[in-house]
């Protein structure tokens, strides 16, 4: 041990290293090492006791850069005392606190992001607050995702002196080229600020049902640029963010995802409307899909031949309601089959005189 001991010294006297620099140095690193661990020891466990589910999943998301960044950070100050003869190493050192920092950042955006995915279900018929805190959480993040990247690599290239010296002369002589680039980068940056502005109006949310281009779907993602509507066969409509800023559109859900369907029926005057009424009560009641709210039976038209009878339904959310009419459609049909079938569309043919 002490032959080994003796042999690593002179390695480092014959290189030019002062071993009590390197000594200090492993010292700071190890004690950095440690500091970091025992910290994240303690945030998880406090957060476990007192069931902060938040600041758990922002300590699993960030454990890994705030190992890195303490030992970076703590490797910096080491340099600014006593490392003096080391000072080539301090600028590569803050460069990488720098970017671990950013890392760190972007790990506690992430967290967030995570424990809201966890914390906000919107498997559930009743899901507007979900939805709405959502959609704020992972429009918000990806826009602060952006600005900590951006304010990242601006730290790094501010921190080394040429650079910093550099970009000032580019940015003095490049008006018109980014006169230019801000033009032809427009649509992105009107997208980007269409997107914060659908952060904090909702105008349109995670899994809200709308129609849009004439489809009909439920909007499965909401991106910084874009958003995608799934439809109801499956197809995905990816449509640019500010058309929802910008066009008109339907949206089914934007207060409550309650909704009240119809169905038409068409049939001949002679048809009893309270023989209707009560079956169309009956239906509705033996329905599954029904939530027990809107129950209603009107003749909304009427031509030379046949009148219209709409039956109006509720139902806790679009896709219910789509249900429940296929269904009462089908048992009224069956009943007029059954009971009235007289009373089916028909044509009256009355002959001429002397035919």
């Amino acid at each position: 041990m002490r032959e080994t001991l003796s042999a690593a010294l002179q390695w480092l006297d014959d290189h030019g290293l002062d071993p009590a620099l390197v000594t200090s140095a492993a010292i700071v690193l190890s004690a950095s090492i440690a500091i970091g661990a025992v910290v994240e020891f303690f945030v998880r466990r406090a957060a476990r006791r007192h069931r902060a589910g938040l600041l758990v999943s922002v300590a699993t998301h960030t454990a890994a850069a705030f190992r890195v960044f303490v030992v970076a950070f703590g490797f910096l100050l080491w340099l600014s005392t006593d490392g003096a003869s080391w000072q080539v190493l301090r600028l590569p050192t803050r460069i990488l606190t720098i970017a671990v920092g950013g890392w760190f950042a972007i790990g506690v955006v992430r967290g967030a992001i995570a424990y809201a995915l966890d914390k906000y279900d919107i498997s559930h018929a009743d899901n507007l607050e979900a939805r709405r805190m959502l959609t704020q959480v992972r429009l918000l993040g990806r826009v602060a995702g952006w600005a900590i990247a951006l304010a990242t690599a601006a730290g790094m290239l501010m921190a080394i002196p040429g650079i910093r010296n550099i970009g000032v002369s580019l940015f003095a002589s490049a008006g018109i080229a980014g006169l230019a680039v801000g033009l032809a980068a427009r649509p992105v940056l009107s997208n980007m600020l269409a997107g914060i502005q659908i952060a904090l109006t909702q105008p349109i949310r995670i899994d809200d049902v709308v129609i849009v281009e004439g489809e009909w779907g439920r909007v499965e993602e909401i991106n910084l640029t874009f958003v995608v509507v799934r439809i109801w066969d499956l197809r995905r409509l990816v449509l640019p963010i500010s058309y929802f800023i910008e066009r008109p559109f339907q949206n089914w859900t934007r207060t409550s995802a309650r909704i009240v369907g119809s169905v038409f029926i068409h049939a001949d005057f002679t048809l009893p409307i309270e023989d209707v009424r009560a079956e169309f009560g009956r239906a509705l009641r033996a329905s599954k899909h029904w939530d027990g709210d809107v129950e209603v039976v009107q003749v909304t038209d009427s031509t030379d031949r046949t009148m219209q009878i709409r039956l109006l339904m509720s139902a806790a959310n679009s896709g219910i309601a789509w249900d429940l009419r296929c269904e009462i459609r089908e048992h009224m049909i069956a009943y007029l089959q059954r009971e009235h079938a007289d009373a089916l569309p028909k044509v009256r043919l009355e002959p001429a005189d002397g035919l």
